[in-house]
């Protein structure tokens, strides 16, 4: 099987399977990746955002393979407008 068809393939449930696993270093079993586990489920995650998401977030794969890497200015701007949760005083 082409690498091509094998992202066609792969379920949203896969894709986040292999996020997690990036993510915390860890499988759903509790396992931990190896090292080539992990290079491996990174790249499969990011061809799938690239084929499959419209992704927009810093440090995601859109679409066409373009790695989104936004300026802190950019990021500000994005989060400029989103409701704040808590804000709190470590100086005290």
């Amino acid at each position: 099987m082409q690498i091509e068809q094998l992202i066609k393939a792969m379920s949203p449930a896969v894709y986040e399977i292999l996020k997690q696993g990036v993510e915390i270093g860890k499988w759903p079993n509790g396992e931990r990746l190896t090292d080539a586990q992990r290079i491996q489920a990174t790249q499969g995650m990011m061809l799938y955002q690239a084929t499959h998401l419209a992704q927009t977030d810093h440090y995601t794969i859109g679409k066409n393979g373009v790695f989104n890497n936004h300026s802190k200015s950019q990021l500000k701007r994005q989060f400029k407008d989103e409701e704040e949760i808590v804000r709190v005083n470590v100086n005290k």
